[in-house]
């Protein structure tokens, strides 16, 4: 078995961003790492939309990222240390839009080693060095140009107690410019653990030095006769947090003008503080912190010169927020470190929705993927993916579909069933259309476009006839095609009008800046062109073609030439033919009849084939079936390039990004006429008609593979399963370090009782008001997060939602400290047709070490249709019930490390059978037939083998390697697909002479050579696919996601990802690609400098499986590097390309 691995989306979960002008330009752009991709945005000044200017794999792990910019220069480069062992410096060309390695400095070996700089990176403001460093947390600082590093001792502890006892040492090095080299200055104990260190400008800009911050607390700290200044974190007013956790800072942003700076520090709750520092004479005299806002917590925050701020989320969207007020006049208070408080004190302060922030645009974020199903529960003939996401009570279901999104702009009805629609502009200067024209059976409306959209009768169009099309000719006349006539339109209103001879009427037309070719009927061409004067003129011969026509096109006139060369005409009998229109030659001399099958045009095929532009010649034809109806094709321009929206029963949008070309449908309604529409309010539109309505569309996240619909939850999914019957999902929901929402009105109404009784008697009447507002007050959690109820809390619940409209249909909510860990809808043989929903539950567990109070199952009736849950009864179990799974009218359950089965009784579930012999924790089941396949959390898979007739469940076969497997997949009787904890996919197979009619040896009498190997099964499965994904894996599924399409193995990672993996079918295919991989590897190494083969080697040797990511940056590499690797195939590089779109449409998208 070979396969070849697609991503078809990109993870979204982002770990570092920086900003900077990495274009040279006066623009910023902000470079965010997603695990192993490096990507450009750009925000928009004007609209406040993030645009995506190149994306890169770099096939490693991006460790750190930094900005830089060489003094006095305008640019800035990028310093990035990945897991290569190596520095990379890159540089951004935006003519090329790519990333170039400008240096490489190799320290070690690759991996995320402790002895390997690159964990850590500061950068000298005035950009002389960059200090890189492995294991410690540090920084640049100015004036004297230090670096300042917290180092801590405590590697080789196994038990993490002197970790926990450590010292950390705050040091400041200083580098001599004249010598180059570091001298160590100064150094000093630490008495409270800092987490992260915050530069403060110096030189002409600030007092240096530097900010630590340590849980709850933030102090200044610099050398000389600085005295350290100490400020606390403050904390929210009425917190139901668990009151002996301790508050840190998480993230900050640094703003610097020519006159101040600021820094915004967000906290682990979300809320940020403006933090300011007065000084003195160079002296840093005290902090001051002003409560700014509350937005969820970041990763990493970039305050931009335009005024933005863009947040990278832990977890859910990332946003882009205006900085509307920089907070310095409201009435928020201010805290300062010159505040006289008690040692352990703080301050406090009310969290309110955003005040100085406003919110401009959000990228969706789909990490962490816990769970995801792919199943077509709309009927909608291509399959959804159902994913459960998010964390805590940002969570959410969303239902991803294939397709651009499209906002609507404006829809409106029109006086009857328009037949075609065309946009003109009044001058080619223009920069917006100035009409819409529509077409109906017998008439002609003209609209033009200002504030508003209304008819206008003065515009020199023809209305009482149906038009065929219309246009701008020349600089500034328009020109209208009807059946009887040409209308031409000069500037001045003059009307040149041409009738068609005799009874003939005009059946086709093209048109473009300066030609126009009708068609009448008959199969006649009569050819227009402009003169200069700005006159149209017939040209006297006349083509007769063989047929009828059906359809034809003209490119637009290339920059500075007066024609297009080539007429590409369709006829009935099937060809397409392209003619020349070049007057050097003898008129319409070159012919080219193309022969296609009949199906080509009605059946809803899309082809696709490139034209030489000097002898007209047809090559590289690509072909993609869109839909059920004729195909209609539009020109439309996208992001300053042509597109082509084609129209059958879906509509699509085929365009180029970032080196690729797409093709892609539009999650939209059938549309049945389109053109291009450009206005102020929406500068790159279409305006399409669809039956009696006209729409103005607008495709703005151009690049996206799938378009989502997003549905709340309450607590993090972990699994979800789907009832077959009414397509509902019974899904779970469990937090770890939370409360349940009894559980938090309780606390609330004992911290209010609480505040009553702590005032004194003339103050009863104001508390009891303000333990009233308290009482009332509901912060939104998705924003302001839940309270943390400290370790060992759980809250839990069982939901069961209707996917289509996303809406809860029923909720059980668990009780405080019981947390749902597995789910599953069967039916028991001994109770008919009722479906039952069966929940495992653990009571009272604490992660480390790790301890359990005993579990439950619960079981549940489905009733009501299908909508109701219906509670039967509580099975106590003695372990966590991780795994749950239907078997033959009965249901095996994973109780801690035994693998049992249960029927259904009156009371409660009971136990039939029992296997002891799983090493670890059942993690997870998957049942075929009489067997059973069991996966272990750090163990791997283990084949058991039911005997009904003994009533026992034996192991028959395992695997060699350990594997920590996350989820797992049964790919057929005998092979198995798993994935584990570090990233990795593998298919194991059992051997074809494998029996799973085994005997347990319950006496221990046997001999030893039969006891099984490795002290496992007697029988071992062998490894047939080794791949590293890079991201953890938690789903997989084995499906097809076209219709009509293939199988393939689908994965989603917990950054947002995912991706296919594809059988090849021949062996042809197979050696291509194999080959295709060798020479990338070698002409096109990764960016960061880690070895590919190695990466994708990570921890088991890649076997079996091309990686396609690296296969498609063919398309991005230089044309004269793709000419030789093509050539090395024996291919041209077209046929390369097409090779690759090939594979990847003939199994998704």
């Amino acid at each position: 078995m070979f396969l070849y691995n697609i991503t078809l989306q990109r993870a979204t979960g982002i770990t570092h961003a920086i900003h900077g002008n990495f274009s040279g330009t006066k623009m910023q752009e902000i470079v965010v790492s997603r695990g192993k991709i490096l990507e450009i945005l750009r925000p928009d000044a004007n609209t406040g939309k993030v645009h995506t200017l190149l994306t890169v794999e770099v096939f490693g792990i991006i460790r750190s990222l930094m900005a830089f910019r060489l003094t006095g220069g305008t640019k800035d480069y990028i310093v990035v240390g990945s897991d290569s062992g190596r520095i990379v410096i890159l540089e951004y060309h935006p003519s090329k839009n790519m990333f170039e390695k400008i240096h490489q400095e190799t320290f070690g070996k690759s991996g995320c080693r402790r002895i390997v700089p690159g964990q850590f990176l500061a950068v000298d403001p005035k950009g002389r060095a960059v200090m890189i460093d492995e294991e410690t947390t540090m920084l640049f600082k100015d004036i004297y140009y230090h670096f300042i590093i917290i180092k801590t001792e405590a590697d080789n502890d196994p038990t993490g107690e002197a970790a926990a006892n450590t010292q950390q040492t705050l040091t400041f090095y200083e580098l001599d410019l004249g010598l180059n080299h570091v001298v160590r200055k100064y150094s000093e104990a630490l008495e409270e653990h800092g987490n992260f260190l915050i530069t403060v400008p110096g030189g002409s800009d600030g007092p240096s030095g530097v900010l630590i911050c340590s849980e709850n607390y933030i102090t200044y700290k610099n050398f000389g006769d600085q005295p350290d200044i100490r400020c606390p974190i403050p904390r929210r007013r009425n917190d139901l947090d668990d009151p002996e956790r301790g508050m840190i800072f998480v993230c900050s942003a640094t703003h610097k003008t020519k006159s101040m700076f600021f820094f915004l520090a967000q906290t682990e709750q979300g809320d940020i503080f403006k933090v300011t520092l007065e000084t003195d004479e160079e002296m840093v005299t005290e902090i001051r912190l002003k409560y700014f806002d509350t937005i969820p917590v970041a990763t990493a925050m970039c305050v931009l010169k335009t005024g933005f701020l863009f947040v990278s989320s832990e977890f859910g969207n990332h946003y882009l927020y205006q900085i509307a007020h920089l907070g310095d006049d409201d009435e928020e208070p201010e805290f300062s470190s010159a505040m006289p408080l008690e040692e352990g004190d703080t301050f406090f302060f009310q969290p309110r929705p955003l005040k100085n922030l406003v919110l401009v645009d959000e990228q969706e974020n789909l990490s962490p993927i816990m769970s995801c199903q792919i199943a077509d529960l709309a009927n909608e003939d291509t399959p959804q993916l159902y994913v459960a996401c998010g964390r805590g009570p940002r969570s959410t279901l969303r239902v991803l579909r294939h397709g651009l999104e499209v906002s609507e702009m404006a829809v409106s009805e029109l006086p009857g069933n328009p037949n075609a629609v065309w946009t003109v502009r009044r001058h080619v200067e223009d920069e917006f259309d100035a009409y819409i024209i529509v077409s109906f059976v017998n008439a002609t409306l003209v609209l033009s476009i200002g504030e508003t959209v209304e008819e206008v009768t003065d515009s020199g169009f023809l209305g009482t006839t149906p038009t065929l099309s219309c246009s701008l000719l020349g600089e500034d006349a328009l020109v209208q095609v009807y059946p009887d006539g040409i209308r031409h339109i000069r500037a001045d209103k003059r009307v040149n009008e041409w009738k068609t001879p005799g009874k003939k009427t005009i059946v086709r037309c093209a048109v473009n800046q300066r030609q126009v070719v009708i068609a009448l009927t008959g199969g006649e061409l009569v050819y227009f062109e402009m003169d200069p004067s700005g006159q149209l003129n017939e040209y006297t011969e006349r083509k007769e073609m063989s047929a009828d026509v059906v359809c034809m096109s003209l490119a637009n006139v290339p920059p500075g030439e007066q024609r297009s060369r080539f007429l590409a005409v369709g006829l009935v009998d099937n060809t397409v033919r392209i003619i020349s229109l070049d007057p050097s030659k003898p008129l319409w001399s070159k012919c080219l009849c193309l022969q296609f099958s009949e199906a080509v045009f009605y059946n809803g095929v899309l082809l696709r084939t490139v034209l030489d532009p000097v002898t007209g010649d047809l090559s590289d034809t690509r072909t993609r079936y869109l839909g059920s109806r004729p195909v209609k094709l539009f020109r439309v321009r996208m992001q300053g390039q042509e597109a082509v929206l084609a129209m059958s029963s879906r509509s699509w949008l085929s365009y180029s990004y970032q080196s690729r070309f797409h093709l892609t449908p539009l999650s939209y309604e059938t549309l049945e006429y389109a053109s291009g529409f450009a206005s102020e309010q929406c500068p790159e539109g279409i305006v399409a008609i669809s039956t009696n309505t006209l729409r103005i569309l607008a495709l703005e996240k151009l690049g996206a593979v799938f378009n989502q619909v997003a549905f709340p939850l309450q607590y993090t999914p972990r699994k979800f399963v789907i009832h077959q019957e009414t397509n509902n999902l019974i899904l779970i929901e469990t937090d770890h370090n939370a409360y349940t929402e009894a559980t938090k009105a309780q606390r609330k109404q004992q911290m209010a009782e609480e505040m009553v009784e702590a005032a004194g008697e003339d103050e009863r009447e104001l508390a009891a008001e303000m333990a009233a507002a308290f009482l009332n007050e509901n912060l939104p959690e998705a924003i302001f997060g839940s309270p943390k109820a400290g370790a060992g809390q759980w809250a839990s619940l069982v939901r069961l939602v209707n996917p289509i409209q996303g809406s809860t249909l029923d909720q059980v909510q668990l009780e405080q400290n019981e947390a749902a860990f597995s789910v599953a809808v069967c039916r028991f043989t001994n109770t008919g047709d009722d479906w039952y929903v069966l929940v495992g539950v653990a009571r009272d567990m604490i992660l480390n070490p790790r301890s359990v109070g005993g579990g439950f199952i619960y079981t549940y009736r489905l009733t009501g249709g299908g909508e109701k849950l219906e509670f039967v009864h509580k099975t106590p179990v003695e372990d966590v019930p991780l795994a749950i799974a239907p078997f033959q009218g009965r249901v095996l359950v994973g109780v801690g490390k035994l693998l049992r089965i249960y029927d259904l009784g009156k009371k409660k579930l009971l136990r039939k059978c029992e296997n002891k012999h799983v090493p670890n924790l059942v993690t997870g089941i998957h049942t075929i037939g009489q067997r059973v396949i069991v996966s272990d959390v750090q163990e791997s898979l283990f084949w058991v083998r039911y005997r009904r007739n003994e009533n026992q469940l034996i192991i028959f076969a395992d695997d060699t390697y350990p594997r920590w497997v996350t989820t797992a997949c049964l790919l057929d009787y005998d092979t198995m697909a798993s994935a584990d904890k570090f990233g990795n996919i593998s298919i194991v197979r059992l051997p074809p002479n494998t029996s799973d009619d085994v005997d347990e040896d319950p006496t221990g009498n046997k001999a030893l050579w039969d006891r099984g190997l490795l002290n496992g099964a007697s029988q071992k499965a062998e490894v047939i696919v080794n791949y590293h994904v890079g991201e953890t894996v938690l789903s997989l599924q084995k499906t097809t996601l076209i219709p009509g399409g293939s199988e393939s193995l689908v994965y989603t990672t917990l950054s947002g990802g995912i991706g296919i993996l594809v059988p090849f079918t021949s062996h042809e295919d197979h050696d291509f690609f194999q080959h295709l991989e060798m020479h990338m590897r070698s002409e096109f190494p990764p960016l960061c400098g880690r070895d590919h083969l190695s990466f994708r080697s990570y921890y088991f040797p890649v076997k079996n499986v091309i990686d396609g990511d690296l296969c498609e940056q063919f398309n991005s590499m230089d044309p004269h590097k793709q000419k030789s690797v093509a050539e090395e195939l024996d291919r041209t590089p077209p046929e390369v390309s097409k090779k690759l779109e090939d594979i990847r449409t003939r199994y998704a998208f």
